[in-house]
């Protein structure tokens, strides 16, 4: 059986998308599933849109999400270099071959000639391809431009009535007519080879075996096939992943969506929750599940499941999903990755923070809520007037007194004392309910609403506990 090798190859072009997450992830799933092999390559080829950093804070990304990769320019392998721009001989050796054996044709047309070509075929309502004037040319005007220096590209040429049908892992069978498929260009002007031809190129050289990539990439499907038979190779097996729609089923954008990986990490989105929820647009498992561990996806997933339907980003679920991790993950780890957003004073006892978190996590979904939660600890609001008045009332002050001298008598961390006083105290004042409970609160927290009594003590201690009860708020 061949090994499986796929592969994410993305442009160093800015952040890590959503989309992109979802392939680099299915991509390492695939392989882990099947003991496979999964390869990063850096298809830097357009180097007008490359941003400085960018490759390097993309593997960092996936590094920090749990997805490393077997090869890759970082972790080299027998396959590499696996940065585009490092194989540029490779690509123009093909380029050639193809010139030669009347597959691919320089193209001299100008910019101009071209956008007017297009708006002409627009206008028209024809299908907007180039029009093959280049090919026409003889080999002696051909030497004459090369040899003037004229700028030029090298096309693919595509056949003429031609049905590529081939079977898709998701969509199954596909067919397509290349007259829906342009003469592509294969080389441009700055002497870089395009998408189309370096990653075939490259695809067959690093014996990928299946290329997952967009539902977008499926109408070039028929210039990469032609591409194979014409430098007879084998192509590899197809896998076309459904869109990621936004909830009014447009293709996913910024207009109603952040589309920014880092930027759900830097809001606080946990890592467990984030490629939990990515995984799930557009593949589901047997038995229906929506929880699952990097190590559970590894084992269960498969691209039987994956579906040709768009999946939805539903926000709404992602901070559902981010809200049971933050509470079935382990205090510690929560409480580790919640720092950076605490002032240093409120971390420093770090049994009183871990009780702060372990109160916080119950009523959060993100990591810096849990900071802001954790306010009423530390530095409790000024009461509201209509709160100061229930609290300065005669009800209320007797609450507190005899709260206060009660609590003086326990520990603030023994639970079952701070209970049977708290149940003492409606019994031997006979107050209850919000006008017993309240005024504890506003005391303790500064707020109606809040933990349980034993909780906010044991935060705070006894003889904080004891300061707030004694202290009139403003």
């Amino acid at each position: 059986m061949t090994e499986t090798r796929v592969r994410f190859a993305p442009s160093p072009t800015g952040y890590l998308h959503i989309g992109g997450l979802r392939t680099a992830l299915y991509d390492y799933l695939f392989a882990r599933n099947t003991q496979g092999k999964c390869i990063l390559r850096i298809e830097d080829t357009d180097q007008s849109r490359e941003v400085q950093g960018a490759a390097d804070s993309l593997v960092s990304t996936l590094h920090s999400l749990g997805i490393d990769f077997d090869e890759s320019p970082q972790a080299g392998g027998e396959y590499g270099p696996y940065i585009q721009s490092q194989r540029l001989e490779l690509y123009r050796k093909h380029a050639n071959e193809l010139l030669q054996n009347g597959h691919a044709y320089y193209c001299f047309c100008s910019t101009e000639t071209l956008s007017q070509m297009r708006e002409e075929q627009q206008a028209k309502g024809e299908f907007v391809k180039y029009d093959r004037s280049c090919l026409m040319l003889s080999q002696e005007e051909i030497d004459a431009k090369l040899k003037a220096g004229e700028t030029y590209v090298i096309r693919l040429r595509m056949p003429d009535d031609h049905r590529f049908a081939f079977d898709d892992e998701v969509r199954g069978h596909v067919e397509m007519e290349s007259s829906q498929s342009d003469d592509q260009v294969l080389i441009k002007s700055d002497g870089f080879p395009t998408y189309h031809l370096a990653a075939t190129v490259d695809d067959h050289y690093m014996q990928i075996s299946h290329v997952i990539r967009g539902e977008e990439w499926l109408s070039s499907t028929p210039k990469h096939l032609w591409l194979y038979e014409c430098l007879g190779w084998q192509p590899p097996k197809w896998v076309h992943l459904p869109l990621i729609l936004n909830t009014d089923r447009s293709k996913l954008s910024k207009r109603m969506n952040d589309v920014s990986v880092e930027s759900y990490i830097e809001k606080g989105y946990l890592k467990e929750a984030l490629l939990n929820f990515v995984a799930l647009l557009g593949w589901h498992s047997a038995d229906d599940r929506e929880l699952y561990t990097l190590e559970e996806l590894c084992e269960e997933f498969t691209l039987e499941r994956v579906s040709k339907a768009g999946a939805i980003f539903d926000l709404t679920k992602l901070d559902w999903m981010n809200g049971q991790y933050m509470r079935s993950l382990p205090l510690q780890t929560i409480a580790d990755r919640a720092r950076q957003w605490f002032p240093e004073k409120w971390a420093e006892d770090n049994e009183q923070y871990l009780l702060v978190i372990a109160a916080a996590r119950e009523r959060c979904t993100l990591l810096p809520e849990l900071a802001e939660y954790a306010r009423i600890f530390f530095e409790p609001a000024a009461l509201s007037e209509q709160d100061l008045s229930i609290f300065t009332s005669e009800t209320s002050q007797k609450v507190l007194s005899w709260y206060h001298e009660q609590i003086s008598t326990v520990q603030a961390d023994d639970a079952a004392a701070i209970d049977a006083i708290t149940k003492a105290g409606i019994k031997e004042l006979g107050i209850k309910g919000k006008d017993y409970y309240m005024p504890l609160r506003l005391a303790l927290i500064g707020q109606p609403h809040g933990p349980d009594l034993p909780t906010i003590i044991a935060i705070l201690g006894k003889e904080e506990t004891l300061a707030r009860l004694s202290v009139s708020p403003t």
